[in-house]
């Protein structure tokens, strides 16, 4: 990532006399040349640090806190290039602003694995330029050669070792000198002190001892709690409603209609979520009120059979599938999925005349300030977001209706109003992973390898569904009027709905593995449920129909899975490298005890490799078992190898979960699962015995968060086929799916 002159690290005076820089990226928007909100230069920056007079060093972290690890991994880059120590440095959450977007997502948004990657060379460039400021405040100070000068810990060290400056006290001088960007050099991996090393997260204590605030901590004076009652069908609306009963209910403050349905708000939770029982409403219940799963299941099936839009077209399929030794084809199919995150949907509103504050745990802040300003006709900096904890994100937070639900509660009543959802409200109105079915065919050589690929892919956008939902509103310009942003994410929706787009198909274009024909190709399929990002996105699906598939190539070539990827892998070396790891740490090839078996699988999503091993066995009642789970993974350089590994187990207990339990269902025109009773998650007891080896790598950092998932689904089916010679093609790997 190069870096310009103009875009270079900028200096501007900070209340108090401090110095207060920002990181720029190439290639980004100016803010309007009104803004004064935030002093530096013209340019959205990545990160902002301010050091006061009172020696107070604070970075404003631009990304989602939800339980990955930026809040620490952030500011250890900083802390290395700055020379301070690590827990002195005070971690806030930065305001909306177009200063903080992402380059890569054009938004001030957590997705897609980029915290880090995107935040490496940046944050670090900052933290050494701030430090060379210093540098050369110190000096001139002492009427010195700042090359004289060094620092420790906080301090600017005199050449004599005696006499120093902390920080605080050069900050004012620091603010008003220039720097030559030449000069500015960062330090080498030998030099690292916090780079590389498991440093203890600093959330944890506020985490432990209750005073972390997370979106439904929240509290105002005067606030109110509502619950909103929502339709039981996708795209049903409030036809007439009847709430006098409820009004009158004791601490009921109001029942009004919002866009999704009505608001009761009272000034106590439960006093709305009881009052909802007494709304009578009638419900138009649009089109798609009587679908079910059979519906859903008929027409994928019957997609699979259309030919479809061509994504890939290598070599001759057709004539190396017909001269193949041996032929194979079969079908996955994978069902909806929900994000139940521990804490559901919340947020809360305060909406007054000129000016509107949220409270909220989202991934999405650019978008969330988008759809406040255009509900209540302000400007883009009359709105403030605050920026919570996120109790579980898994890409629903990326979605704002949950804000837009507060938000036009707060400015029907002129009161400030937390909306929250049950449990049930949560599974019934999330946005889905997407179902997706796939038809795999492969023709093999005389020495067992594929020499001829065919996968045709039947799934819809989730990325159209995100545009009509109001994301992309938080990718254009303040100046922009809300009727436009609103247009435009309807016209990208259509375009995007005809188009093949990469997100509903990546991972199943591009594959690793050395096939010298391959054709792939796309049907789109369209059903009105509403869809989401869900962690590893279109990675989730793809890996267990392409992994599951190579599987049973090997066994059709009466090979090993192991050594059988490995030769198709010989010209990845990275790939080849974490699949050799998961294989050495699970004892590949060794004996396994009586009743278990090991299955293998490994993808690559968000720029990196990861292989793992699953070790299964079948219980009384015919379910799976998973005992351990060996995984490997090349992310390029490692920031903090503790949050790597924890990001590791937690995408494997979270693919696991979908694998063996997950799946929604249609019923009536909306969902029939309520909660963990018909939508359960994976047990403290359930956990298998995770190991994770990170390779060490001088590449530059990639994805951790969502790579993790995508391989866990057909390792485990792998397993399952080892152990049982079944083939199930099909989530999840429930007891009824495993014994039919």
């Amino acid at each position: 990532m190069s870096l310009n002159r103009r875009d270079f690290l900028k200096v501007g005076a900070a209340s108090g006399g401090g110095l207060l820089l920002s990181v720029a990226l190439s290639g980004c928007e100016s803010a309007p040349e009104d803004d004064k909100s935030w002093a530096g230069d013209d340019f959205i920056p990545a990160a902002w640090i301010r050091i006061s007079s009172d020696n107070a060093i604070t970075f404003y972290i631009d990304r989602s806190e939800m339980g990955q690890g930026v809040s620490t991994s952030l500011p250890m880059l900083l802390a290395e290039e700055l020379d301070v120590v690590l827990e002195t440095v005070n971690v806030e959450f930065a305001p909306a602003h177009p200063r903080f977007d992402s380059p890569r997502l054009f938004m001030m948004m957590t997705g897609g694995s980029t915290s880090i990657a995107e935040s490496f060379l940046p944050m670090r460039r900052a933290g050494a330029t701030a430090r060379l400021l210093l540098i050369n405040a110190a000096a001139q100070r002492w009427g010195l050669d700042s090359s004289a000068c060094t620092t420790n810990k906080g301090r600017v060290m005199h050449p004599d070792g005696q006499q120093s400056f902390h920080y605080g006290e050069l900050a004012s001088l620091a603010s008003t000198l220039s720097v030559d960007e030449n000069k500015v050099k960062l330090k080498l991996p030998s030099e690292y002190h916090y780079i590389g090393k498991p440093i203890p997260r600093l959330d944890n204590e506020i985490k432990v001892n209750g005073r972390a605030g997370f979106g439904i901590d929240q509290d105002l004076p005067g606030l109110l709690v509502g619950v909103v009652i929502r339709s039981p069908w996708f795209g049903g609306f409030v036809s007439s409603y009847d709430a006098e009963n409820a009004k009158v209910m004791g601490g009921v403050q109001g029942v009004v209609p919002i866009s999704s349905g009505i608001a009761v708000v009272a000034d106590s939770y439960w006093q709305a979520r009881e009052a909802t029982k007494s709304v009578i409403i009638e419900w138009d219940k649009a089109s798609f009120s009587g679908a079910n799963e059979g519906d859903l299941r008929a027409e994928m099936q019957a997609l699979a059979g259309e030919k479809g839009s061509k994504l890939l077209d290598i070599g001759d399929f057709e004539g190396s599938f017909s001269s193949a030794d041996k032929t194979l084809a079969a079908s996955y199919r994978v069902p909806y999925l929900a994000h139940a995150t521990m804490e559901p949907m919340n947020c809360t509103a305060r909406v007054q005349k000129d000016h509107c504050d949220i409270w909220v745990p989202t991934q999405a802040q650019s978008s969330a300030q988008a759809l406040a300003a255009g509900i209540c006709g302000f400007k883009l900096e009359q709105v403030a977001v605050h920026t919570t904890f996120l109790g579980g994100g898994f890409g629903r937070r990326a979605k704002q209706d949950f804000v837009v639900e507060a938000v036009e509660t707060s400015k029907a009543l002129g009161k400030p109003v937390k909306i929250i959802w049950s449990r049930e409200d949560d599974m019934q109105h999330d946005y889905y992973r997407p179902p997706a079915v796939s038809v795999l065919k492969a023709g093999l050589d005389s020495n067992g390898f594929p020499q001829a690929w065919f996968h045709k892919m039947v799934n819809t956008s989730v990325v159209a569904d995100s545009l009509e939902g109001g994301l992309l509103a938080g990718m254009f310009p303040g100046w922009v009027p809300y009727s436009l942003k609103d247009l435009g994410g309807d016209l990208g929706a259509k375009l995007v709905r005809n188009t093949n787009e990469p997100i509903s198909t990546e991972g199943g274009v591009d594959i690793p593995y050395s096939i010298p024909h391959q054709r792939v190709e796309r049907v789109k399929f369209n059903f009105p449920v509403p869809l989401g990002f869900w962690r590893s996105v279109g990675h989730s699906h793809t890996a267990f129909m392409i992994e599951s598939f190579i599987d049973e190539l090997a066994h059709l070539a009466e090979q090993d899975p192991f050594q059988y990827r490995l030769r198709l892998l010989k010209n990845k070396p990275r790939h080849s490298a974490v699949l050799e790891r998961a294989a050495a740490l699970a004892g590949w090839g060794a004996q396994v005890p009586a009743g278990r078996a090991r299955g293998v699988a490994q993808h690559s999503s968000f720029g990196s490799y990861v292989a793992q091993v699953a070790e299964v066995s079948v219980d009384k009642s015919g379910g799976l078992r998973v005992h351990k789970v060996a995984c490997a993974i090349d992310c390029g350089q490692v920031v903090n190898p503790d949050i790597v590994v924890a990001q590791m187990e937690s995408a494997i207990i979270f693919g696991l979960t979908a694998a063996l339990k997950g799946e929604i269902t249609i019923e009536n025109g909306g969902v029939k699962q309520s909660n963990f009773h018909d939508y359960p998650l994976l047990r403290i007891d359930e956990v298998p015995e995770i190991e994770v080896s990170i390779i060490d790598s001088t590449e530059m950092p990639s994805g951790a968060g969502e790579p993790g998932t995508p391989p866990i689904a057909p390792a485990v089916a792998n397993a399952f086929f080892a152990l049982s010679g079944k083939r199930v093609r099909e989530l999840p790997l429930s007891s009824e799916v495993l014994g039919s």
